[in-house]
């Protein structure tokens, strides 16, 4: 299970900054990441983001200011955030917010490369959802 490997490390600390919407996360290998709430949110795990299968993501906009509503453990490998945007059902495995973290400058560089092919606004709000019918996966 992801999360799971012995050379993965695990987080020492996991502080929720609300203000500067931050998740800071201390790991067990001396890396600190800083995640905007953004970030965790247009790349979050969920299949509403990430699609069925590669090549169906889905660009996310509209999300600089969304907050954390609430953030609870999944078991000792993970972190379920609950965004204010409703959204709720990424689990964020202590590997993939590494992942987040370490390579945060390139995520950031795609998600803006993906915005400008797409001629999307980051700001703009998402579409309205129709005819995707995600429930039950």
């Amino acid at each position: 299970m992801a999360g799971l490997d012995k050379n993965t490390p695990t987080p020492q600390a996991i502080t929720l900054h609300q203000q500067s919407r931050v998740l800071q996360i201390a790991y067990s290998d001396g890396s600190e990441f800083q995640l905007p709430f953004e970030l965790l949110r247009v790349y979050s795990p969920s299949a509403e983001v990430q699609g069925h299968g590669p090549g169906q993501q889905v660009l996310q906009t509209g999300k600089r200011e969304v907050g954390i509503v609430a953030l609870e453990p999944v078991g000792n490998y993970a972190l379920q955030p609950t965004f204010s945007d409703g959204h709720s059902s990424g689990i964020f495995s202590w590997d993939y917010l590494h992942f987040l973290g370490s390579q945060q400058s390139q995520l950031w560089a795609d998600y803006n490369s993906r915005l400008q092919a797409a001629g999307a606004d980051r700001d703009a709000a998402m579409p309205s959802k129709s005819g995707h019918a995600c429930a039950g996966h």
